[in-house]
C-alpha cells in the first residue's frame, strides 16, 4: 500500500505548533509531565484525535488512547510515544512519535482505508522521568513492572505526588492502567545518537534496548562553618559526592565501549557558600547492552560508595530505584519495520537503542518494535535537538507501512 503517503508539510506544521506549548527562548521545549503545559498539549492531542472520529480514553496513570475501529474484534495495533519533555528538551524527542502516529492515522482516515484491527495512537505519561523518577513510569505500570499505588505516591523535588498532579490537570482516567490489551505496539523516535547520521542511513530498525539501572544515594555528614571548622575535622558530604561521581565515570570507562555511566542530578544541602555541606543527594544512571556487564558495574558502584564515604565519616543511604533488563523486540514487528523501510525506498540498518523507551516495557506484554530517524549530531535532551522535515516524514511513512504490514499479518492469521 505504498500509495498511502503521509503529508510531510502537515506533520512538520504540527511539530512546530505543539513546540510553542512550553517553548523556550533557545528553541526547545520545557513541558514537564503533569504540569499545566502538559495539560495543554494533551488537550490539543485529544481535540485533534476527536476531529478524526477517534474515541479517546484515558487510564488511571493518565495514558491517552485515541482509537479508530477496525473491521475485526481484536485488540488494537498501537503506535505512539510521549508528549512530556526534559527541562531543556528539544522539539522531537517523544513528540515526533505521537504526532507521526496521529498523521499516519489521519492518512488512513482521509483515504478511507479500513484496517483489520483497530488502530490506536498512544500518549504515554512520564516517559522522561525528569519530574517524577523513574522514567517510563506509566508504561512500567502498564506492563506490571511497577505497582500503580507506588507510582501515584512518587514525589517530585517540590514534594508534589504523581497522583495529586494527575488529578490537578484532570487526566486521571477510570480504566486501570494495563487493562488494555494490544495486538502490537510500534514507536517512532529520533535516534538520540550519531550512528544513522554518520552512516547516512535513513531509518534505524531497532531490534532491542540496552539494559539500564538508576540509583539514588544520600551522603550525610555534618553542616559546619567553613571558616571555623578545621579541614581535619570536617564531614564534607559534597567532597564524598565529588569522589563518587569521579568513580562513576571511571566505572563507565572501564567497561567501554558498551558502557555508559552518569550522575545527572545532584542536590547539595544547605547549599550555602560559608557552610560545609552536610548532606548531598544524587542519582546515578548506568547502562550496558549486556546484563552481566551491568551487574559488574553495579557491584563496583556500591563498593565504591562505601569505600569512599566511610573514611570521610559520612553515612550512606544507597538504593537501586530502577532496573530495566536488556530488551529484544518481537521478530514479527521488527520484520514489519524492515519491510516498511524497503517498501518506502529508504536505506536502513539494524540497531540497539541506547536510550530507554516506552516500547521496552510494552514489549513485556505485547509484540513491539521501534523505528529510528537520524538527529543532527546525535544531540538530544537538548534544546538544539533537530531532525529535518524530510527525516521526520520518512519515519512517519515507515511507521505507517509497518502498522499496515502487521495488520495484514493479523488478517491472514484470522482467515486460517
Amino acid at each position: 500500500m505504498r500509495n498511502l503517503a503521509i503529508n510531510a508539510e502537515r506533520l512538520w506544521g504540527e511539530l512546530m505548533e505543539t513546540a510553542a506549548i512550553g517553548g523556550t527562548a533557545k528553541g526547545g521545549i520545557c513541558r514537564l509531565t503533569l504540569t499545566d503545559l502538559d495539560r495543554q498539549v494533551r488537550d490539543w492531542f485529544r481535540a485533534r484525535a476527536k476531529a478524526l472520529g477517534c474515541r479517546v480514553t484515558v487510564d488511571d496513570m493518565g495514558v491517552m488512547f485515541a482509537r479508530r475501529e477496525g473491521m475485526a474484534d481484536v485488540p488494537p495495533i498501537a503506535m505512539g510515544s510521549h508528549l512530556d519533555t526534559q527541562p531543556t528538551g528539544g522539539k522531537f524527542d517523544g513528540v515526533l512519535g505521537v504526532l507521526a502516529a496521529l498523521e499516519a492515522l489521519r492518512t488512513l482516515v482521509e483515504a478511507g482505508y479500513e484496517t483489520h484491527a483497530p488502530i490506536e495512537v498512544v500518549n504515554w505519561t512520564n516517559e522522561e522521568g525528569s519530574r517524577f523518577a523513574p522514567a517510563m513510569m506509566a508504561s512500567g505500570v502498564f506492563a506490571k513492572v511497577f505497582e500503580r499505588d507506588w507510582a501515584h505516591a512518587r514525589h517530585d523535588p517540590a514534594g508534589a505526588s504523581f497522583g495529586a498532579a494527575l488529578d490537578q490537570i484532570g487526566y486521571r482516567g477510570a480504566q486501570r492502567c494495563g487493562d488494555h490489551p494490544l495486538s502490537a505496539f510500534f514507536e517512532l523516535h529520533i535516534e538520540q545518537g550519531p550512528m544513522l547520521e554518520a552512516e547516512r542511513k535513513d531509518i534505524g530498525v531497532v531490534i532491542g534496548v540496552q539494559a539500564m539501572r538508576w540509583f539514588e544515594a544520600t551522603l550525610t555528614g555534618q553542616d559546619a562553618h567553613t571558616g571555623a571548622t578545621p579541614m581535619k575535622g570536617r564531614k564534607n558530604a559534597l567532597l564524598g559526592a565529588a569522589r563518587v561521581i569521579e568513580r562513576v565515570d571511571a566505572i563507565g570507562r572501564k567497561h567501554a565501549p558498551g558502557a555508559v555511566a552518569t550522575v545527572g542530578r545532584i542536590e547539595n544541602r544547605p547549599n550555602s557558600p560559608n557552610v560545609v555541606p552536610g548532606e548531598v543527594f544524587f542519582m546515578v544512571d548506568m547502562r550496558h547492552p549486556d546484563d552481566a556487564q551491568l551487574d559488574q558495574m553495579e557491584a563496583a558502584l556500591e563498593t565504591s560508595v562505601h569505600e569512599i564515604c566511610e573514611p570521610l565519616g559520612l553515612a550512606v543511604a544507597f538504593q537501586k530505584i530502577w532496573h530495566q533488563p536488556a530488551v529484544r523486540f518481537d521478530a514479527g514487528c521488527v520484520a514489519a519495520v524492515r519491510r516498511g523501510a524497503e517498501l518506502s525506498g529508504f536505506s536502513s540498518r539494524e540497531m540497539i537503542s541506547g536510550a530507554g523507551h516506552d516500547a521496552a516495557y510494552v514489549s513485556r506484554v505485547a509484540p513491539a518494535a521501534m523505528v529510528f530517524v537520524p538527529c543532527l549530531g546525535g544531540i538530544s535532551h537538548n534544546e538544539a535537538e533537530f531532525s529535518s522535515k524530510e527525516q521526520c516524514a520518512a519515519g512517519a511513512q515507515v511507521l505507517l507501512q509497518a502498522v499496515l504490514d502487521y495488520d495484514r499479518q493479523l488478517a491472514e492469521r484470522g482467515r486460517r
